[in-house]
């Protein structure tokens, strides 16, 4: 979720083809790269990624000068230097798309703004059948060329040293926003949606279902070498109330993208995800992220054979030691196996988490061989 100075990206640091090779995934075994550009990497090296929420003092000047998170967000030239931040202080081997899940949203005619102290505000809440009749499909290249543009250039600019990687919201996530007028702790208006008028809400996640399959596919297009599913608020549903309101429209999208994109690794990430596990995979997206709640080895298992994991040291452990960080990335790395693993945080790096452990994680997990 934005803030008034949202978080920086770490990305993968290897993106390979997942499920034996074939299906496009990310996966620590040695594959080909990500749409076959890699050419640089070392065989069996760990594939890590990393979100950070550190802020480094050249991203806080950003936030002095351009203090709006739009501004930045939307400005073709610092979505790049943003974008690259990271990639510059750690080299890993991927870099992130500095947007929000919900830049998509004005090109829907559904205004909003991120204001600081209070995260998202939605002007006018969707919570009518009028209102949700008055949601656009959106159209990528009307309403955020500058996305497009971005992905281009920090293509040029990485070259074949690094993937680059886009995101997008996922409907019922999207939705919660529109509903509730911003972020929201219990949810209450999105469930009396649900479970009073679902059609409604059935009518607004379709449309967000077929904006997203094309936002992604936009983002492919445009340079994007995989691209990250963000589910944040899903795990609020009961199981059955997720695979009525979530997983039809999660994997509608995924199987729209694999129509005219078989290739494009898809990540699906929902925090708090450990009641719904065994259902992700039904969504056909080639990796699923864990949070660090979840045991990893046990997130393997009842993962299933056939998809890669992304995750989940707990970003606390970044306030440790060095020798206590080794040992968290060891520990994972042992339970998630030998393929089809990306090293990762189980969330955002907190703010304040000393540098030189970021640091740290990535000169580890590149040492990691096998």
């Amino acid at each position: 979720m934005a803030t008034a100075c949202p978080p920086l990206s770490l990305p993968s640091t290897s993106l390979f083809r997942g499920r034996g090779g074939s299906g496009g995934g990310l996966a620590r075994d040695g594959g080909g790269a990500a749409a076959g550009e890699r050419n640089q990497r070392e065989e069996g090296r760990q594939a890590t990624r990393l979100a950070h929420e550190a802020g480094w003092e050249s991203y806080q000047s950003l936030c002095e000068r351009y203090p709006s998170f739009r501004e930045r967000s939307e400005n073709v030239d610092l979505v790049v230097e943003i974008s690259l931040q990271p990639w510059k202080v750690f080299k890993p081997d991927g870099v992130i798309l500095f947007s929000d899940i919900l830049t998509p949203l004005p090109g829907m005619n559904i205004p909003f703004d991120i204001v600081k102290g209070k995260g998202p505000v939605i002007y006018d809440p969707l919570r009518t059948a009028a209102a949700v009749n008055e949601v656009r499909e959106f159209v990528p290249e009307e309403w955020v060329p500058y996305v497009g543009q971005a992905l281009n250039l920090l293509r040029q600019e990485v070259k074949n040293e690094a993937a680059v990687l886009g995101f997008v919201g996922a409907p019922f996530t999207l939705a919660s926003y529109c509903v509730e007028g911003g972020s929201s702790k219990n949810f209450t208006m999105i469930k009396k949606m649900a479970f009073s008028e679902p059609a409604i809400l059935h009518n607004l996640l379709q449309k967000f279902t077929t904006s997203m399959a094309n936002y992604i596919k936009y983002q492919a297009d445009n340079g994007a070498q995989a691209v990250q599913i963000f589910d944040s608020w899903a795990t609020e549903l009961s199981p059955a109330d997720f695979e009525e309101f979530s997983l039809p429209y999660l994997k509608q999208i995924v199987d729209s993208v694999k129509v005219t994109h078989p290739n494009l690794p898809l990540i699906l990430y929902a925090s708090g995800s450990g009641g719904l596990l065994e259902r992700l995979p039904l969504t056909g997206v080639d990796v699923v992220s864990l949070d660090w709640t979840v045991d990893m080895a046990e997130g393997r298992k009842r993962l299933g054979s056939n998809i890669a994991v992304q995750g989940n040291v707990d970003p606390g452990v970044l306030f440790g030691s060095k020798e206590f960080v080794s040992k968290r990335i060891y520990d994972t790395v042992q339970k998630a196996g030998n393929v089809g693993h990306v090293l990762n945080l189980g969330h955002g790096i907190k703010v304040g988490t000393p540098e030189e452990n970021v640091a740290h994680f990535f000169e580890v997990a590149k040492g990691i061989r096998y």
